[in-house]
């Protein structure tokens, strides 16, 4: 991961190294979230395969590609689309990180191969396969307060399925999924 994705929270931190040791493998079509509610503060941190962003796991290879991964890296960095924290809540607009390692390379007219980094960009993993980050931190006068996140994931990425869910709230932590249709991730058990 990405070492400026992993300051967000120590909330997040806990709950990322818990999950660490039980992490699903490379699959295409599903993604992972997890959630931390704490004071003054509510954090996304997303990961899925490129394939489930922009349909190939590599730097683009062409125009059409390349198109792709524009596409996609403006709808990672739309965080008012892919999120709607409870209005409750009280927060502002998010800090966005995005590690997309062979499409921003990509993006920029790069065409080079992927291949592995231990820098916590998103790269090919040496089989083929290459994963995206993303980090939504939203600042809040009441993040206690949020009941729920609206979100717009499955609708602007149709190649993902599947996304599992991980949250830490006041209430504890647990585990979820978010599938078609579904729009709402609530935040309270």
């Amino acid at each position: 991961m990405k070492p400026s994705l992993m300051r967000s929270t120590p909330v997040l931190l806990a709950l990322c190294a818990a999950s660490a040791f039980a992490a699903p493998p490379h699959e295409h079509g599903v993604g992972r979230l997890d959630v931390a509610v704490e004071h003054g503060r509510v954090t996304l941190l997303l990961e899925m395969p490129l394939d489930s962003l922009v349909g190939f796991e590599h730097a683009p290879r062409n125009a059409v590609e390349r198109e792709a991964a524009r596409a996609a890296l403006a709808k990672l960095h739309d965080a008012a689309r892919l999120w709607r924290v409870d209005a409750a809540a009280g927060c502002a607009a998010p800090t966005v990180e995005i590690g997309a390692g062979p499409i921003e390379a990509g993006e920029h007219g790069s065409h080079e191969p992927a291949h592995a980094h231990d820098d916590g960009h998103a790269h090919d993993d040496g089989d083929g396969h290459a994963d995206a980050e993303a980090s939504f931190s939203f600042e809040c006068s009441a993040a206690e307060r949020a009941a729920f996140v609206d979100t717009g994931l499955l609708e602007s990425f149709p190649r993902l399925r599947t996304v599992n869910v991980q949250l830490a709230t006041r209430q504890g932590q647990w585990k979820t999924l978010l599938t078609r249709p579904m729009t709402r991730l609530p935040l309270v058990r």
